[in-house]
């Protein structure tokens, strides 16, 4: 009998394209669409309305069954409580990490077995490795879109039966895929940003669930130069958006810089220009996850705290549950909330929180 494979799809291209392929691949393919949020954007419209006539499109043409699944419950109590409480203490989180973890990987991937999956499949840009009874997770062969970033948070038993089928292809090849085989995704463009807020504008969907207040910008010397709208609004590095521009006779009008946030007092720190305080060469990602084996002390890796950052070689010390990692040239813009991910080449070794 065929294996069959349940195909995440969310009405994107990368997910259609993995669908096909493994149609293609001979498995028994079946599509299954993830409602996570009930909501209209701006314009009374519900994005996932749309999102799902195109997996309808799809999976008509490829003449596989396809089915819906509510998990807008589990993402509210697992994924958008978390985002809301990380922002109330003045860090920025990354939902897209936890739902990897607590939906995709989680209920999800459940679901997908209890209606008989051999195997769970994704259009993310990554990879598995099975070796001695093992799994790790892989970086892709399409840099730019790699995505282990978001993903590691997961461990080995959640993705030993999952396949990730664009492993090998980049992005351009997968357009040009969907183009040839006619897939109504072909062309859409991929969603960005956070999945929850759409197109709809950050600061007015934020409103709506904390309440802001203005305060005062100032400078690493106390210099009050500005007014904020809200000290969640804002994120370490950011230039643009708080209503600063280079201030005419300051070292030649170079634009500010976000270096810091006080919660507490309502107060964000800006510094003009690239500065030594934008950049850091140690941190500390707190209960950190390994995927697989876990780190040695005193360890060589390769760090990345956002998604499409350089890679930048460190060094990995163990402490408890926490990692301290100190990188060999400093790293722009660490921002608490977000993920310190380690890797020793190819191999996503897990990540932790940064704190």
């Amino acid at each position: 009998m065929k294996k069959k494979v349940v195909v995440g799809m969310s009405g994107g291209v990368d997910s259609s394209v993995a669908a096909l392929l493994l149609k293609e691949q001979g498995y028994d393919v079946l599509g299954l669409f993830m409602r996570n949020w009930h909501e209209e954007d701006d314009n009374g419209c519900c994005t996932a309305e749309q999102d799902y006539s195109d997996v309808r499109k799809v999976a008509s043409l490829l003449d596989i069954p396809y089915y819906t699944i509510d998990l807008s419950k589990e993402y509210q109590d697992r994924v958008f409580k978390h985002f809301l409480d990380e922002y109330k203490a003045g860090r920025t989180p990354n939902p897209d990490v936890l739902c990897n973890v607590e939906i995709k990987f989680g209920p999800f991937r459940e679901y997908a077995r209890k209606i008989g999956a051999d195997y769970v499949a994704t259009g993310h840009y990554c990879g598995v490795e099975r070796r001695d009874g093992k799994t790790y997770l892989i970086r892709a062969k399409d840099e730019n879109k790699d995505q282990t970033y978001f993903l590691n948070q997961v461990k080995q038993n959640q993705i030993d039966n999952v396949i990730f089928p664009l492993t090998d292809i980049d992005k351009p090849t997968v357009r040009k895929i969907a183009e040839e085989h006619g897939l109504a995704t072909a062309e859409k463009k991929d969603s960005t940003g956070i999945c929850f807020i759409g197109e709809r504008d950050f600061r007015k969907f934020l409103k709506s669930y904390l309440p802001m207040q203005k305060g005062k910008i100032c400078t690493l010397d106390g210099r009050v130069i500005g007014e904020h709208d809200g000290v969640f609004y804002y994120t370490i590095g950011q230039r643009k958006g708080f209503g600063l521009g280079g201030i005419k006779g300051e070292k030649n009008d170079a634009p500010y810089y976000i270096v810091k946030k006080d919660v507490y007092k309502n107060i964000l720190y800006v510094n003009q220009g690239e500065c030594d305080e934008l950049f850091t060469k140690e941190l500390i990602a707190e209960d950190f996850n390994y995927i697989c084996d876990p780190i040695e002390n005193g360890q060589r890796v390769l760090l990345r705290t956002r998604h499409r950052e350089k890679l930048t070689p460190a060094t990995a010390y163990v402490e408890g549950k926490d990692v301290r990692v100190v990188a060999d040239t400093p790293v722009r813009a660490v921002t608490s909330g977000q993920y310190a991910v380690l890797y020793d080449d190819r191999i996503c070794l897990g990540g932790g929180k940064i704190k």
